[in-house]
């Protein structure tokens, strides 16, 4: 069965599929800490909290209080350059649009443990430059045509995130949006 997309940009689309990724995904211990970089509304990890008997301590960023509790407010890519990244067993990354400089940060910094992404697209399928530098494209390249690097968006999403080590992705996917777990250990 195939579902239809609506072109309303709404907190917690796919709300059950995020969380079935997250459940089915989770580290096998009692107590787990968590990092949720674009927490919005809370609506994913409260869902979840509600589904599991893990111990669950969450912190919270998002531009604007969405919540009735404490969050820390504010530019998550601030916050992520400055934080112990290795207190946290699982970061979360539910964007708009591709967190490519959150994840340049995560690498950059060795983080081990889980990751969550999404990763979607626009309509026009630009992807982000330093992204596609990463990847070898020059500039002259990505000027003659740059929506010609949208075709494959996700396959060099993919490419690159194997050039920073992670070995294995889960994901779902609804068009051009895509939501991925993926573990990374740096040695």
């Amino acid at each position: 069965m195939e579902l239809k997309l609506n072109n309303l940009q709404t907190d917690n689309s796919y709300l059950e599929d995020k969380v079935q990724l997250r459940l089915n995904s989770l580290p096998d211990k009692t107590e787990l800490n968590i990092l949720d970089a674009y927490s919005g509304s809370g609506k994913i990890w409260q869902t979840i909290k509600q589904r599991t008997n893990k111990k669950l301590n969450i912190l919270s960023i998002d531009k604007e209080q969405k919540q009735n509790k404490f969050i820390l407010i504010g530019d998550n890519i601030k916050y992520l350059a400055s934080m112990d990244l290795s207190k946290y067993d699982i970061i979360d990354l539910d964007a708009y649009g591709i967190p490519y400089k959150q994840l340049k940060i995560i690498f950059n910094k060795k983080y081990n443990g889980i990751i969550y992404v999404t990763f979607i697209q626009s309509i026009m399928g630009r992807l982000p430059n330093n992204f596609l530098f990463d990847l070898g494209f020059t500039k002259e390249m990505i000027s003659k045509c740059p929506s010609l690097f949208g075709k494959k968006g996700f396959q060099y999403f993919k490419n690159w995130l194997s050039v920073n080590g992670v070995k294995s992705i889960i994901y779902r996917t609804y068009g051009r949006k895509y939501y991925l777990c993926f573990n990374i250990e740096f040695c």
